[in-house]
């Protein structure tokens, strides 16, 4: 018997468990089993969107958030696949790079704040360092595994076409086999990025993370909530929109 449903159940199905998962939020709240003052109930946060949409703030946010995650999430994606790529190719340089990748590799993008504050400022330029750092680390492996898994025989085939040359190589071979390993890279980092955004934005820069380090200060937690569920919100729709570019750029998969 399969275990496969349709998309359509699949939906339905979803929408199923937000409504019960709000529902005993909703219930627990209402019923004092969650603290009402430390654990805002579902039915307070329209009002508390609506204060910040409103006032400006709830916009401004966005705008700023994505300023630096954008910035952020392209140079990280674009420098950690180039550089996974060539490692991938290029032993000598693969070699050279393994301790010092696995020095920096454990070390958190929230480790880096002290640094961009102290090279950057307390600015955007300093956020976005931070979400690079954050996004590069997975695309870099994301490339350097598909780039590893590329089978040999390829090479072989693309030099008896002449194309044994590295660009004929890249062009020929590795970006066309690696393709599904990047973009699967390149889709982890856009939630990564979204994760980093709160990190980045600790020290002060404006954004969705300082709009909820001031709300959680005078413990406002419906409004912290609300933009807990933008971030969400806003990776469903990058997530979403990453989806067509994908299906592009892997249109000759069956």
């Amino acid at each position: 018997m399969s275990d496969k449903v349709s998309v359509k159940s699949r939906w339905l199905l979803s929408a199923i468990g937000l409504l019960f998962f709000f529902g005993t939020w909703e219930a627990s709240v209402r019923t004092g089993l969650l603290p009402a003052g430390m654990v805002p109930a579902p039915s307070s946060l329209w009002q508390a969107w609506r204060d910040e949409v409103q006032g400006g703030f709830w916009q401004q946010a966005i705008k700023d958030s994505l300023g630096h995650y954008l910035l952020g999430l392209a140079i990280g994606s674009v420098f950690g696949a180039l550089l996974g790529l060539l490692c991938g190719m290029l032993a000598v340089l693969d070699g050279l790079l393994d301790g010092i990748v696995r020095l920096l590799r454990p070390v958190p993008g929230l480790a880096w704040v002290p640094f961009a504050i102290l090279w950057f400022g307390l600015n955007t330029a300093g956020a976005t360092f931070v979400i690079a750092i954050s996004v590069f680390w997975i695309n870099f492996y994301a490339a350097y595994a598909a780039v590893k898994s590329v089978d040999p025989e390829f090479y072989e085939l693309a030099a008896s076409f002449g194309h044994g040359s590295f660009f004929g190589r890249l062009v020929k071979v590795v970006l066309p086999a690696s393709a599904p390993g990047l973009m699967a890279g390149l889709r982890t980092g856009l939630g990564q990025g979204w994760m980093s955004v709160v990190a980045a934005e600790l020290f002060g820069v404006p954004g969705i993370g300082a709009r909820m380090m001031q709300a959680s200060s005078l413990l406002a937690t419906d409004v912290v909530v609300v933009y807990m569920l933008t971030m969400a919100l806003l990776y469903a729709l990058t997530d979403f929109l990453f989806g067509f570019v994908r299906k592009f750029v892997l249109r000759w998969q069956p």
